[in-house]
């Protein structure tokens, strides 16, 4: 044996990310049954089983999550291929990128100037809307790359981190327990108010909003100015030199999980590489912050350095 057909490295990559050979073969538009034969005959030319029968699900053995990372490289580079073969090196690509955060979209400059440095007919519409509409937008093919916040960990996102959520507020900011917690915010689309209300809400707490901005900025002045308190990211309140209320006499707040999530179809290794640098760029380190899709990575890493 001396090559690999990429088709059955693709099938096994699909039903690894679905865990499901039916949901692989929807994806992939075959049925189940060729997905199976696929599956076989890549183990017959492997030498080997890939999934640990033992175990009920879709789980690999220790060999075959090695396969699995490799697979994925040569998917890659194939898919660019691919991609060039068609599209010509003149051929201009639009990669829509969609946020809710104008902070986050006022970081993304410096990163998509580095990524056209080597994709020079890549152009960027970046969006900023309410995190579910974008995500309607990511599913409808409407947008390329989605960045967010989520209150839930996403197990569909090829970037993950959690993130701390603290309260900050003023020296000036007064604050009367038998009044409503005056609560500075974007607004009822924002992730932070319904994760404050929630919160607020189970510890029995009354709250009002006080102040509802557009912006980051405008949302850091009515803070600063003593309106209100407000939640954030313990990582972002730092990096704007807000005042994180330690032990505030308030409902400790859950973590809320940064995620970067890509659209399936198109030019897919494309936008996995910049998401790549994107979250290189943006997101937490991992070791500050665990990075909730990576036990597999981990665990492939452990085993190549043995």
């Amino acid at each position: 044996m001396t090559n690999i057909p990429t088709d059955l490295l693709r099938t096994l990559v699909a039903v690894v990310d679905l865990r499901s050979f039916t949901k692989a073969a929807a994806k992939l538009g075959v049925t189940q049954p060729a997905v199976s034969a696929q599956i076989k005959r890549l183990q017959f030319l492997l030498g080997g089983d890939l999934f640990d029968r033992s175990v009920q699900g879709i789980s690999l053995t220790p060999q075959a999550d090695l396969v699995v990372s490799y697979a994925r490289r040569l998917l890659s580079i194939n898919d660019q291929i691919v991609h060039i073969r068609e599209s010509g090196p003149r051929s201009e690509l639009v990669i829509r990128v969609g946020t809710p955060s104008d902070f986050v979209a006022s970081m993304l400059p410096g990163t998509l100037a580095q990524f056209r440095e080597r994709w020079p007919d890549v152009r960027f519409v970046v969006r900023a809307d309410s995190y579910d509409s974008l995500a309607r937008q990511l599913r409808a093919g409407d947008i390329d790359l989605l960045l967010g916040l989520s209150m839930a960990p996403p197990p569909d996102a090829r970037h993950s981190r959690t993130q701390e959520v603290v309260w900050v507020r003023s020296d000036t900011t007064r604050f009367d327990p038998d009044r409503p917690v005056p609560l500075v915010s974007h607004g009822e689309d924002c992730v932070y108010h319904r994760l404050v209300v929630k919160a607020l809400n189970a510890a029995g707490l009354e709250w009002e909003d006080v102040f509802t901005g557009p912006s980051f900025g405008s949302l850091h002045s009515a803070v600063t100015a003593g309106l209100g308190v407000m939640a954030i990211t313990r990582r972002r309140a730092d990096g704007a030199g807000l005042t994180v209320w330690e032990n505030a006499p308030l409902p400790q707040l859950p973590n809320l999980y940064s995620g970067i999530y890509i659209r399936e179809g198109g030019p897919h290794a494309i936008y996995e590489q910049l998401a790549d640098k994107i979250a290189a760029a943006i997101l937490p380190p991992a070791d500050d912050s665990p990075n909730l899709l990576g036990a597999a990575a981990k665990a492939r890493k452990a085993n190549t350095a043995a």
